[in-house]
């Protein structure tokens, strides 16, 4: 990189043994990297080194056979000249605590969560910069899944970093033929763009759970989209990165597949079904804390604050619904 040091290739720490983190691991490894995947679960990193699978997080896809992961966060951390960091929202703080110490001045630091902070308000770049103030932080996002990745199908996403030619040389570096990386200076809008599209992907299952129709599905992502646009504009987020890859192109994707966690979530709990034991929707996470922060800055976030008061089982669908529906009618501009 040119600026930070680092070559061309070189190696790459992968933190987070989860579907999303050894899909990564294997594109660093097809970008011409050495890579080392750190992971809690001791069966994860067993299956990954010896029969070259990850049957928890992604069943029935093989990996590259170079992929070697570690339970030890400072083997995988040895000689990396860059780390992703690829565990869920809520447990980044951990994770960044353990860093503490542990990383290189300088290294660059790329979070792979979308999310905000249940406890703080904080956006996960803000935790990073609290507890490691000499890394260099940027952020990975965009219309991604796992799946995908792992079997090497084209994708793009965006690499944000508040010093631009850093985001420009991380999206050079973490590139792969299949994998293109976009770079922008606006890490504040990538975050907010990944972490509000999860919520809006729940309102949109829900409406789809609750077989309200492909019209009120419709309308139901277009108006998050604009919730998303004025939460994002109140955090300071530049209009076109939220009309971006982070932004639009992750909410669509998002919120018209059952390959979304947080879209699968929202159709069980349309349906009315136990969310008990489902995988994790970050979006369940965040929902609380988007709808506060709007709050607290005084903006109209129906949709949002309709999820946070669905999952917190003090509306149904149909009252939710029945709720948006009867809103003022007012210019759509």
């Amino acid at each position: 990189m040119t600026n930070g040091g680092m070559n061309a290739e070189g190696r790459i720490a992968v933190l987070g043994g989860g579907a999303w983190g050894t899909a990564l691991a294997v594109t660093m490894l097809r970008a011409g990297h050495d890579c080392r995947l750190w992971a809690r679960d001791a069966d994860t990193v067993a299956a990954v080194n010896e029969t070259h699978e990850n049957p928890r997080y992604l069943p029935g896809i093989g990996l590259d056979k170079r992929l070697a992961a570690t339970a030890d966060i400072g083997m995988a951390l040895d000689g990396a000249h860059c780390v992703l960091a690829v565990v869920p929202a809520q447990a980044m703080r951990g994770l960044l605590e353990d860093l503490a110490g542990r990383i290189r001045a300088g290294t660059p630091l790329v979070l792979c969560a979308k999310g905000i902070e249940r406890g703080t308000g904080k956006l996960l770049s803000e935790i990073a910069v609290e507890l490691l103030p000499h890394t260099p932080v940027a952020a990975l996002s965009g219309p991604s899944f796992a799946t995908d990745v792992a079997r090497g199908l084209p994708t793009a996403v965006t690499v944000a970093a508040h010093d631009e030619v850093r985001a420009s040389d991380l999206a050079a570096l973490l590139s792969s033929p299949t994998f293109r990386c976009y770079s922008t200076s606006d890490l504040i809008g990538v975050e907010v763009g990944g972490a509000l599209k999860n919520v809006l992907a729940i309102a949109a299952g829900a409406t789809a759970g609750a077989g309200l129709g492909a019209s009120a599905q419709a309308a139901m992502v277009t108006r998050g989209f604009v919730e998303l646009r004025r939460v994002g504009a109140a955090f300071g987020a530049e209009p076109e990165t939220l009309m971006g890859l982070s932004g639009l192109g992750d909410l669509i994707l998002t919120c018209g597949s059952s390959q979304s966690r947080n879209f699968s979530y929202g159709v069980a709990l349309g349906r009315g079904e136990s969310l008990e034991g489902r995988p994790l929707a970050e979006g369940a996470s965040t929902a609380g804390i988007a709808a506060s922060i709007a709050r607290e800055k005084g903006l109209q976030a129906p949709i949002i604050e309709a999820v946070d008061r669905l999952l917190r089982g003090e509306v149904t669908i149909a009252q939710a619904v029945a709720a948006l529906m009867g809103r003022p009618l007012k210019s759509e501009r």
